[in-house]
């Protein structure tokens, strides 16, 4: 059955009416939606079952449905799901119970609803799932009440099921709370205290700003014979690196080497990465200083995410300065370093630096991409040097590197807030003979500079282009 007679015959509405659809028991009454896995058949009451696979838009279109009624319908939710008739698939109540994770008690009654029917036999996923979300929305009773129902109903009971409540309670600061959930873990449900369990009551500690807790939990974790991973240490670092306590994170990292624990041979990049991640780019930057003056640089990703912190914030020079630094240091730049540099340039009207990192990369042996390109030719156009962009743009496509539809894009609307209304329309014929789709507004903006400009004849051939695009 083709999607536009499933929606027509089954949801009766568009989806963009679909809201309104649920909130008139009247027509939820009327409407009736029954999955299949096989082709069409009848149900047995002359209603004809529509196979999921019909159409994935279709099926998007009745997950929407099935949640504007979970959402809005508060009195009649349950009756309302019932008279839907629906073959419920363990995908189907999952993807349900993500699209309306917001609403913890709602997807709650959802569940215990789609519990009791008869086509349905949940699995772990989508209990853990349940249990994340009413841990998100504080729904503490019903949260408890799922996790002992999994018990009964002898489902197993993941390492991922007891991080996710103790997450949920570091979130809300119920530090307590997050310590029960690890010690029944053991005492009640008989499960070993394992890495990520340690992980995630380490993050409720270091949410409530208790880095003493945290830095003894290791402790223990190390004398109960678990053994910290990256994202250990990396919690307790990044946490007194948003604090301030450089000098700290320093001494704790020192001290599990000494105690033959050593957090991996980038102990420096951990504390790189905290204090980005904590926004103390003065104090990383004086930090990665000392580090290549004593002849260390950062891992490629560390270094990668502090050139980046260092574009963002318009320090291109320093970027530049660290680069040849770091290469003499032997540090090999990847294609995500070249990109960073050259937008960073770019962005900072430093064109010429900008080609001479583009000319490195290709040395290099990488290949560039319509990415390497982009910014290149923005800044050009920027600057009004469409010669020297339109030169650059034919020598991507001569090399072999295809542009694709984000620089189309954007050269569309360059030209056109350049007055450059011709080479615009240009652009945008050749995209579509290359199969890219523009936007509306790409065809709205040449048509109306076109008139502006008096090419009315043009501007009429870009609106039947439209119209051909669009299959209208």
């Amino acid at each position: 059955m083709k999607a536009s007679k499933f929606l027509i015959t089954i949801l009766n509405r568009p989806p963009f009416l679909l809201s309104q659809l649920a909130l008139s028991n009247k027509r939820l009454v009327n409407t009736r939606i029954t999955f299949s896995s096989s082709e069409e058949e009848s149900d047995g009451n002359g209603r004809e079952k529509i196979p999921l696979e019909a159409s994935a838009s279709a099926y998007r279109a009745a997950i929407y449905h099935i949640c504007t009624i979970v959402r809005s319908d508060s009195v009649y939710m349950e009756r309302s799901l019932q008279n839907l008739n629906l073959k419920l698939t363990s995908e189907l109540v999952w993807r349900v119970l993500k699209d309306c994770a917001a609403h913890g008690k709602e997807a709650y009654r959802f569940f215990n609803w789609a519990r009791h029917q008869t086509s349905y036999d949940p699995t772990t996923i989508e209990f853990e799932e349940m249990i994340q979300i009413l841990g998100r929305t504080e729904n503490w009773d019903p949260m408890w009440k799922t996790l002992n129902e999994m018990r009964r109903g002898g489902y197993a009971l993941t390492d991922k099921t007891f991080a996710l409540m103790i997450e949920s309670y570091g979130k809300a600061r119920l530090v307590n709370r997050a310590v029960e959930v690890f010690n029944r873990m053991k005492s009640t449900f008989n499960r070993p205290q394992t890495t990520p369990v340690y992980n995630a009551l380490l993050r409720a500690l270091c949410e409530a700003r208790n880095h003493q807790g945290g830095y003894a939990l290791i402790r223990r974790m190390i004398r109960k014979g678990s053994k910290p991973d990256t994202e250990t240490y990396s919690i307790l670092v990044n946490s007194w690196c948003r604090e301030g306590k450089l000098q700290e994170a320093q001494e704790f990292l020192e001290e599990m080497s000494i105690m033959g624990h050593n957090p991996t041979a980038a102990s420096r990049d951990l504390l790189v990465n905290g204090l980005l991640t904590a926004g103390n780019l003065d104090m990383a930057k004086e930090f990665v200083r000392k580090m290549t003056d004593d002849g260390f640089v950062p891992n490629l990703q560390t270094f990668n995410t502090f050139l980046e912190s260092l574009s963002n914030a318009g320090e291109i020079d320093l970027c530049v300065h660290l680069m040849s630094v770091s290469a003499k240091l032997g540090l090999c730049p990847d294609s995500n370093t070249y990109r960073i540099m050259i937008r960073g340039t770019s962005r900072a009207g430093n064109i010429a630096e900008a080609f001479r990192i583009l000319h490195s990369s290709m040395e290099d042996g990488h290949k560039p991409f319509p990415g390497l390109y982009a910014p290149i030719i923005k800044a050009l156009c920027k600057k009004g040097q469409f010669a020297e962009a339109y030169s650059l743009f034919s020598d991507m496509k001569k090399k072999g590197h295809p542009p694709n539809k984000p620089i189309y894009i954007m050269l569309i609307r360059l030209h056109c807030r350049a007055g450059r209304y011709l080479e615009a329309a240009n652009f945008l014929v050749e995209m579509t003979e290359l199969n890219f789709v523009p936007r509306p507004q790409n065809f709205d903006m040449v048509t109306k500079g076109l008139k502006t400009i008096g090419k009315y004849d043009l501007a009429e051939k870009i609106d039947l282009l439209e119209l051909s695009v669009y299959g209208m």
